[in-house]
């Protein structure tokens, strides 16, 4: 691909303001690959566990050291880890349904959750279709502060009000298609506490697609009952081609597990049909795999704010999840930068996207992703839904070379639309 010299010049300049940056980003890559690797010597991680099993998959070893092995790098209690979760709703669906009753309220304490979750809930679709409001769970939010932390006064109040009906606090980590910043495990650890403090029983559940991986703690950590996320995001390293987890406290994961077979069978069956081997070496990956996406993202934030853009987060901030926002202002603008991504790809680079009317989003969604595995945001990938004020949502690069070339695709084609 052919650069312009000023956008040349301008990521030579972004990489020397940010290499201390980069330094910081490659410690904490470290010290996960060592939680990472720890975890497989004292699994006794051996090649035996990478064959496939049929059928029920009774007695599938490595299947359940994979559980194991999960549960010990996410600091919880146990895991589920499984190639025919097909994707972050539906890892997150198992986890609603598996902990929900008729009666219970789910109780969204950092605003609206994910597009494609509004009608899992019941806050849009069609009734009888099956959504938790079906079933009789009640939904209740709060949003965040205006600075983007928990207004606690009101969750508090919220949680004495509703007393013993609010099952779950849910948190979703990462913010999704909204202009709000991420939640750090510290903050998500200060809203277990409080919550915990006044409702012991209700389980905290984190949607912490995209976040795994970015610091060295999980929200499992800090008291989480439960996180959830999916194999195509950080934790696959770009190796995992389809799959989903669910990690916590025992009982969350064994409510979940119940929801994913049936009652009383839960985590132990499931054929693994061969899909061992690319778990396992995706969770390898996973540490160093979102170190190259975290610095693509630190990379995409200068150059486009010295090119007059407003960013979130900004090049020089601290990050939480590997998502990177850039406000284009217009739907042009928009579509300007995913075809540049999408040119920069090594997969359809010869493609150009279009926005289309996709199922689960209330808005028009352009999307461009030259991807090795369909869907894989972990992969260089950027999308948005055509409305006000127009923000593009970028995330990953299997490689910081190749995401570089990625971002600087995006910025040349922006720059030739003249917008």
């Amino acid at each position: 691909m052919q650069f312009s010299d000023s956008i040349l010049q301008l990521a030579a300049r972004a990489e020397e303001a940010l290499a201390p940056h980069f330094a910081r980003i490659d410690r904490i890559a470290f010290e996960n690959t060592q939680k990472v690797m720890d975890a497989f010597r004292e699994h006794r991680v051996s090649d035996g566990m990478f064959q496939t099993t049929s059928g029920y998959g009774y007695d599938d070893r490595g299947r359940d050291v994979l559980d194991a092995v999960w549960a010990d790098v996410m600091d919880a209690e146990a895991a589920i880890v499984r190639h025919n979760i097909v994707s972050g709703t539906h890892a997150l669906s198992i986890g609603l349904f598996g902990i929900l009753r008729p009666g219970d309220v789910m109780y969204s304490v950092a605003g609206k959750p994910y597009d494609t979750l509004e009608e899992v809930i019941g806050i849009s679709g069609n009734p009888g279709d099956g959504s938790l409001r079906d079933f009789g769970v009640t939904y209740e939010q709060t949003d965040l502060r205006e600075d983007g932390s928990f207004d606690f006064a009101a969750i508090e109040d919220k949680l004495r009000t509703l007393g013993e009906k609010v099952k779950m606090v849910f948190v979703q980590r990462s913010k999704g298609y909204l202009n709000r910043k991420t939640l750090s495990v510290e903050e998500i650890g200060e809203l277990v506490r409080r919550v915990k403090a006044i409702r012991p029983e209700t389980y905290v559940v984190v949607d912490n697609c995209y976040g795994e991986f970015v610091e060295t703690r999980e929200p499992t950590a800090v008291g989480a009952d439960l996180i959830i996320g999916s194999l195509i995001k950080n934790p696959g390293g770009g190796m995992a081609e389809t799959g989903g987890y669910l990690a916590g406290t025992k009982r969350a994961v064994e409510l979940a597990s119940y929801r994913l077979t049936s009652v009383g069978v839960g985590a132990e069956v499931g054929a693994t049909m061969g899909q061992n081997k690319l778990m396992y070496k995706g969770l390898f990956y996973a540490p160093h795999t979102t170190a190259q996406a975290l610095k693509t993202a630190h990379l995409a934030a200068y150059v486009f704010e010295e090119m007059g853009y407003a960013v979130e987060p900004r090049w020089d901030v601290e990050r939480h999840d590997i998502i990177q926002t850039v406000i284009t202002g217009s739907p042009e603008g928009l579509c300007a930068f995913c075809r540049g991504i999408q040119s920069g790809s090594p997969v359809d680079s010869f493609v150009t996207p279009e926005p289309w009317a996709m199922p689960g989003y209330s808005d028009p969604v352009i999307m461009a992703a030259g991807a090795f595995t369909q869907g894989s945001s972990i992969e260089l990938s950027a999308d948005g839904p055509l409305r006000p004020p127009y923000t593009v949502y970028f995330q990953g690069g299997l490689t910081y070379e190749s995401g570089k070339i990625g971002i600087l695709a995006a910025a040349q084609c922006v720059l030739d639309a003249k917008l």
